[in-house]
């Protein structure tokens, strides 16, 4: 499954631990990556400085559902059910 253009869940809803660059201690969860465009594309697609993690999470049927709205959701639970208490 290929990512629906725009939506930037992943970019915006999940924590990164790891630097990226604008954002050197990595980028808490909820918060908006500076390596997103207007548009919400991903400056460092395909580029040796995006995070592993990124490239890591793969677009799926269940995580990306029908709408931008479905993804933001599954993945504001994945993100509270990882988090360490």
């Amino acid at each position: 499954m290929e990512c629906r253009i725009g939506c930037a869940a992943c970019c915006i809803v999940v924590s990164i631990s790891s630097p990226i660059p604008g954002m050197p201690q990595g980028k808490p969860a909820g918060v908006r990556c500076v390596q997103l465009t207007p548009d919400n594309k991903c400056m460092l697609f395909g580029r040796p400085e995006r995070p592993a993690v990124c490239g890591s999470l793969q677009a799926s049927a269940d995580m990306c559902g029908q709408s931008n709205e479905h993804a933001f959701r599954y993945l504001e639970q994945l993100e509270r059910a990882t988090r360490p208490e």
